[in-house]
């Protein structure tokens, strides 16, 4: 099942176009990091999932075919805003009461539970907790409500590290724990790499890249040679990134296999997750096709 799928999805603001032509599948199961400059998209994208606005184009289908934005889309999705919005007036045991109002399924027991193990007091106003507490409390509150899909808008940007590691902690507690999806919307690419298996990158409003993470470094590789012979051998490969000194070239190539031979005279490195994000990012957009996910049908 595809907890993700969208078709030709567009959606345009007076004349300009914020997301154009994407369409990708994540097939359930995964941690999804979705990537890209501060402009690609990308809140656009999560808002039209979690039925936020409204698509200009196309189309956008959630947990296995439902429409985004529907009721029942809602009632398996759980959505964290980014800064991790919370009443800052209310007490954490005021946040809980107002999320069971809201919501027509939320677990209470479970919120108040993984609250104390964090030690956030529920008698504590939201505005006097810290920036890694007011996170594990919208975090708490959006588990709660048990999805099968959770979606992360900049999570992480304003916490430290530690509150940084205890807030993932918690994301891929739930994953293992309660079989739940994640989509997470991220500029710190260190901890992506450290806990993504899937990737989804988008630059000026369309899809480049969305696939495994394993899959996509399988595909690509660096090749370091003479910078006399890069010209020659761009021709030849699909080169997403050309770095060069003045006697040795560096390119990061996408491959058909894994197996396709090195050429004479070049070694061949592998690349990692933040290189690789980095590489797309740096590159000309119309110059790239999009890698586009391989539909997969995952039973649960």
């Amino acid at each position: 099942m595809n907890v993700v799928e969208t078709s030709g999805l567009g959606k345009r603001y007076g004349g300009t176009w914020a997301l154009r032509d994407c369409a990708f599948a994540i097939p359930e199961g995964h941690l999804t990091a979705l990537v890209g400059p501060n402009g690609a998209g990308k809140t656009t994208l999560l808002h039209i999932l979690v039925g936020l606005t409204n698509a200009t184009e196309g189309t956008a289908t959630v947990l296995g075919g439902v429409s985004a934005g529907s009721r029942a889309a809602l009632d398996g999705i759980a959505f964290v805003a980014q800064d991790t919005p919370v009443y800052t007036g209310l007490t954490a045991a005021n946040m809980i009461r107002v999320a069971r109002n809201l919501n027509r399924s939320f677990d209470t027991g479970y919120a108040r539970a993984r609250l104390g193990e964090l030690g956030i007091p529920l008698g504590k106003k939201a505005a006097r907790l810290s920036g890694g507490q007011r996170a594990q409390l919208a975090l708490t509150l959006a588990l709660a409500r048990r999805p099968r899909l959770l979606i992360l808008d900049e999570p992480l940007a304003s916490l430290d590290p530690l509150a940084r590691h205890d807030f993932m902690a918690t994301v891929l507690t739930a994953m293992s724990e309660d079989e739940v999806s994640v989509l997470l919307s991220s500029h710190v690419l260190a901890e992506l790499e450290r806990v993504a298996d899937y990737l989804v990158l988008l630059t000026t409003g369309r899809v480049r890249v969305a696939d495994q993470v394993d899959d996509l470094l399988d595909r690509h590789r660096v090749l370091t040679g003479p910078a006399a012979d890069a010209d020659r051998q761009g021709q030849a490969l699909d080169v997403v990134q050309d770095r060069r000194a003045e006697a040795q070239a560096h390119l990061l190539v996408r491959t058909a296999s894994p197996n396709d031979p090195v050429p004479a005279g070049w070694e061949s490195h592998p690349v990692g997750m933040e290189e690789l994000v980095l590489a797309y990012l740096r590159a000309p957009g119309p110059a790239l096709h999009a890698l586009k996910s391989r539909t997969r049908e995952v039973a649960r």
